[in-house]
């Protein structure tokens, strides 16, 4: 019995379950645990009251508002956008189609100051796209429309890649014998195809919000940093760095952690009851 186990682990690519186990803890530590684990060694000498004050304080209520609604949105739009997105890319084949594969991916790569100021530059009231909406009344520089774009530019890879290899994946066997059955086109995604890439989609739209969520790059130079307007949670805790308030920017930033792992444990649940 323990010959056989033995001989089986010993076929696996990375032998040992011992040390990749050990590797992988350690990563995970040092990467991801410890760092957040030093948030509450900022709290030194304040107290709950201290904290309480400062997460509901009039200026982080506006900020609570401002970023969860604007990443709430843009989730919505990159959840739509991102199965229009993943389904081109996966079902039809045209020119380019490997360079706007790879583009996907560009929110990933480039820095996001460098987001910030480009989408600063077109959508400001003489940007290239923004001069035409202020043309029509509409301004979205220096507004929570312009916080919006920029959390949908740095949120949108992580919905089409995790609904892209599910829709490669999927057999059309069952697309093919619902439209034998008299099925039409929507009745097909709808039944047959979105149940399959629901929890993928849940996925993408958890990892999105949370990413919004705590998006400061891109969103500083669009935002224009109002208070009681413009003001994102990320801005808030930077100002607070500043002005070396170390307890309050974590008070904020732990706020903001707690926010991000409830949305990625409910959108594992999710998944799990819908498989």
């Amino acid at each position: 019995m323990f010959k056989g186990t033995f001989s089986a682990d010993k076929n696996k690519a990375i032998p040992g379950f011992g040390l990749s186990f050990g590797i992988t803890f350690a990563m995970v530590g040092f990467v991801v645990l410890v760092p957040l684990a030093s948030i509450p060694l900022m709290f030194d000498g304040y107290s709950f009251k201290d904290f309480w004050e400062t997460i509901a304080d009039k200026q982080a209520v506006y900020a609570y508002v401002v970023s969860f609604s604007c990443a709430a949105f843009a989730s919505g739009v990159n959840l739509f956008f991102g199965i229009v997105l993943a389904w081109i890319l996966v079902r039809y084949n045209f020119p380019f189609k490997r360079l706007l594969d790879g583009m996907i991916e560009l929110p990933f790569a480039l820095p996001t100051s460098v987001a910030g100021i480009s989408l600063t530059a077109l959508y400001s009231d003489k940007g290239l796209i923004g001069g035409l909406f202020n043309m029509a009344g509409i301004k979205i520089s220096y507004t929570p429309a312009g916080i919006v774009v920029s959390m949908i530019f740095v949120g949108i890879p992580f919905v089409v890649r995790s609904i892209q290899p599910v829709l490669e994946k999927l057999d059309r066997h069952y697309e093919e014998a619902a439209q034998i059955m008299g099925a039409d086109s929507t009745h097909i995604f709808f039944k047959v195809i979105f149940p399959e890439i629901f929890p993928a989609a849940i996925s993408g739209f958890g990892m999105a919000f949370a990413r919004s969520l705590g998006e400061y790059g891109s969103v500083v130079f669009i935002s224009g940093n109002i208070p009681y307007k413009t003001q994102t949670l990320s801005l808030v805790v930077m100002n607070k760095l500043e002005q070396f308030n170390y307890p309050g920017a974590a008070s904020i930033a732990l706020v903001m952690l707690a926010a991000a792992s409830f949305v990625l444990c409910l959108s594992h649940i999710l998944q799990i009851k819908r498989k």
